[in-house]
């Protein structure tokens, strides 16, 4: 969960309450949950970027911020986070994409990860043929790690800022508001993880081709919702692409939703980004045995 990113210490957020935007009082709200975490033997995850992204998932209120990461830390021990990462292997994640698409590809034009799903193939019948709900709840876990490393500090080194939170976009073709029930149990559960124990995550959300009624839908629901929430969410019909387009630029978009990437192989299996090109830069760097070691003089024919 944590952002390895010393180097940089501003937001791409400028609000109050995000990283080179906080008030005194609120950077005394942060020492004073890393002291009393200290203080109750917890000893990880306690940088700042962390701490202020459950202050604000909590407004500010100490006590509620507190619990919800030490909720946080006992769930990670129950669900075995630190065991996944070392162990999981997604073997059937190619079959499981047949079905139900989700990944993250490349960035959006304020430099954060784009996660994209598409929710119109989903047959929980056929999938549980291929993979159960555990496995793929684990899995939805592991890619929320990577999001907080590699995928996030190399967005934020590249942009020159921190960057702490994603671009979504949610397609809903094909899916009917009759046919979403039968996925409820699965999305309840995914959406419990993210909103309790990945706090501060979303930066922007787009519905696309969202079904009919939907957005009637969503202007009740969102009455109930925090407005910083509402806020991030836009909710588009079939017409979608200028919205995208202004968000995410058409190289980094995938064809089918408007933009002109194409990678080899599918880009929902490519996993393209600034975490990528990182790996690939750092593997083409010459060893240190390269480096220092001269090549052997030429010998002379004889």
């Amino acid at each position: 969960m944590t952002e390895p990113v010393p180097e940089l210490t501003v937001s791409h957020i400028k609000a109050p309450g995000h990283p080179g935007h906080t008030t005194p009082e609120q950077d005394t709200a942060v020492e004073k949950l890393r002291a009393e975490l200290e203080k109750e033997g917890y000893t990880e995850r306690l940088d700042t970027l962390t701490l202020l992204r459950f202050l604000r998932a909590r407004k500010f209120v100490h006590e509620n911020a507190k619990q919800m990461f030490i909720d946080c830390e006992k769930w990670r021990k129950e669900f075995g986070v630190d065991d996944l990462m070392k162990n999981f292997v997604y073997v059937e994640k190619p079959k499981v994409f047949e079905y139900y698409p989700q990944y993250y590809h490349k960035t959006d034009k304020d430099g954060r990860p784009v996660y994209i799903e598409k929710l119109g193939k989903i047959d929980l019948n056929a999938m549980y043929k291929i993979t159960t709900a555990e496995r793929m709840l684990q899995n939805l876990v592991v890619e929320y790690e990577k999001l907080a490393n590699p995928r996030l500090p190399a967005c934020s080194r590249k942009s020159g800022v921190i960057i702490e939170t994603c671009c979504t976009i949610m397609d809903f073709k094909g899916v009917g508001l009759t046919s979403f029930g039968s996925v409820y149990s699965y999305v309840k559960s995914a959406s419990a993880i993210s909103q309790n124990y990945y706090p501060e995550r979303l930066g922007k959300l787009y519905i696309i081709n969202a079904p009919w009624g939907f957005a009637s839908v969503f202007n009740i629901v969102k009455g109930f919702l925090d407005p910083v929430t509402v806020e991030k969410i836009h909710v588009l019909g079939s017409g979608y692409q200028k919205d995208l387009l202004a968000q995410v630029p058409k190289e980094n978009l995938p064809k089918e939703f408007g933009g002109t990437c194409e990678c080899e192989g599918g880009c929902q299996l490519s996993d393209a980004g600034p975490w990528q090109d990182e790996i690939a830069s750092n593997s083409s760097e010459p060893t240190a045995t390269d480096a220092s070691t001269p090549e052997p003089a030429a010998t002379p024919n004889p």
